[in-house]
C-alpha cells in the first residue's frame, strides 16, 4: 500500500515506473532493428554495405544521443541544486519529480531533504530567537538591582540580595531550558507540575515586570518598552486561590502577556491580571486586560504566530518599537504545553486575553 509522505497510507495506485536499465535495454533493441532493418533494404535494392553502416550508425547515435540527454539534463539539475544546498540555500528545487524512474525517486528525495533542511534551519532560528527574547527580563531585572546596590539606591541587604539570587536562578533555569526548547516540535518538553498558590505566585511576576521596565528605562535600551507610567494591577479571588501548572511555564505566559499589555498601554493606562478559579480541580482561569486601542477582529488569529507584529497603532507614539513578535507566540507554545487555551476574548475597552489551565490531572481510583 503507497504511503503519503506524513506516513499515513494512501489510495492512490502507484504509477507504472520504467527502469532506466529497461531504457537502455531498449536502446539496444531499437537500434538492432534499425540496422537489420537497413540490411534488409541493403540486400534487396542491391545497395553497398558501407552506405548502410554508415546509416546505421548514424541512426544508433542519434538515438544514444536522445536518451543520454533525458538521463544526464535531470542529473545536472540535481548536481546544482545539491550544490546550493551544500552552501545554504534550501529553497531550490528539483523539477524532474514527473518523471516514473529512478530519476524522478533521485528528485522527489532530493526535495524532500530540502524542504526538511530549510524547516530545521528556520527552527533553528526561532529558537535562538526565542531564547534571547527569554533571556532578557531576568538579565534586566538582575542588572536594575545590582545597578541600584552599586549606586546607593539600595542598600544590599539580605532581601535585595534574595531578589539578585532569586533572578540568577531564573536566569539558571532558562538557560537549563535550551535542550527542552530545542526539542519543542517534538512535543517531548516534559512539564514539572506543581500546586502553589496564585497570589503570591503573580504577585512575583508583577514584581519582576516593574524591575525590567525601569532597568530598560534607566539604561535606554530599545527593542523593548521603557514604559513605568502603567500601572500594574492585580486580581485574584478567592485570595487563598491555588492551581497545578508548571511554574516556570505559566511565568512565561503572564511576563510576556504583561509586556505586550505594557506596550499597547495608553500613558498612565491600567494593566490588569485577574485570576479565577477554574471548572477542573486546581484549573486556572486568567486573564490579562489593557486599556490600549485592542487588537482587530481580523487580526485576532494571527497575534499568536510567530514574528507577527500587528497592524493595530501604538498607543504611545508612531516611533515606538513593536518588539519582535515573539511574546505571544511564546505564550501560546507554553499553553499549549499544559494543554490549556489561549486567546482574544471579546473586550468593550482595550484588549483581553484569556488563558484557560486544565490543572491537576484526574487519577484513576
Amino acid at each position: 500500500m503507497r504511503r503519503t509522505r506524513d506516513g499515513r497510507p494512501g489510495n492512490r495506485r502507484r504509477p507504472v515506473q520504467v527502469s532506466i536499465a529497461a531504457k537502455l535495454g531498449t536502446l539496444v533493441v531499437v537500434s538492432v532493428f534499425i540496422t537489420t532493418g537497413l540490411v534488409l533494404v541493403a540486400l534487396r535494392t542491391k545497395t553497398e554495405l558501407r552506405f548502410i553502416t554508415v546509416f546505421s550508425v548514424i541512426a544508433s547515435m542519434l538515438i544514444t544521443q536522445f536518451v543520454a540527454h533525458s538521463l544526464t539534463s535531470p542529473l545536472d539539475e540535481m548536481n546544482t541544486v545539491a550544490r546550493s544546498i551544500s552552501h545554504g540555500d534550501y529553497t531550490r528545487r528539483v523539477s524532474g519529480v514527473g518523471r516514473r524512474d529512478e530519476l524522478g525517486d533521485l528528485a522527489s528525495t532530493i526535495n524532500r531533504m530540502a524542504e526538511d533542511l530549510e524547516a530545521v534551519d528556520r527552527n533553528r532560528k526561532e529558537l535562538v530567537a526565542n531564547v534571547s527574547h527569554e533571556l532578557r527580563t531576568p538579565i534586566a531585572a538582575l542588572r536594575a538591582v545590582l545597578e541600584n546596590v552599586v549606586d546607593g539606591v539600595s542598600a544590599a541587604d539580605p532581601e535585595t540580595m534574595r531578589t539578585a539570587l532569586k533572578q540568577t536562578e531564573r536566569l539558571g533555569r532558562l538557560v537549563e531550558t535550551l535542550l527542552d526548547l530545542s526539542r519543542l516540535d517534538n512535543g517531548v518538553i516534559p512539564l514539572k507540575a506543581r500546586r502553589f498558590e496564585v497570589w503570591p505566585y503573580l504577585s512575583g511576576v508583577l514584581k519582576e515586570a516593574n524591575l525590567a521596565s525601569a532597568q530598560r528605562r534607566g539604561t535606554g535600551s530599545g527593542g523593548q518598552h521603557t514604559r513605568t507610567d502603567v500601572h500594574l494591577h492585580l486580581d485574584v479571588s478567592p485570595p487563598e486561590l491555588t492551581a497545578h501548572a508548571d511554574a516556570e511555564r505559566l511565568h512565561q505566559v503572564v511576563a510576556n502577556l504583561i509586556d505586550n499589555a505594557v506596550k499597547h498601554s495608553p500613558p498612565h493606562g491600567r494593566v490588569t491580571v485577574r485570576a479565577r478559579r477554574g471548572l477542573q480541580p486546581e484549573s486556572l482561569d486568567l486573564e490579562v486586560m489593557d486599556e490600549g486601542p485592542g487588537i482587530p477582529e481580523q487580526e485576532r488569529h494571527r497575534v499568536f504566530e510567530r514574528f507577527n507584529r500587528g497592524r493595530a497603532p501604538s498607543p504611545h507614539g508612531p516611533g515606538s518599537d513593536g518588539g519582535t513578535g515573539l511574546g505571544l507566540a511564546i505564550a501560546r507554545w507554553a499553553v499549549d504545553l499544559h494543554g490549556g487555551r489561549i486567546g482574544v476574548a471579546e473586550s468593550s475597552r482595550g484588549c483581553r486575553i484569556r488563558v484557560t489551565l486544565p490543572g491537576a490531572p484526574r487519577t484513576s481510583a
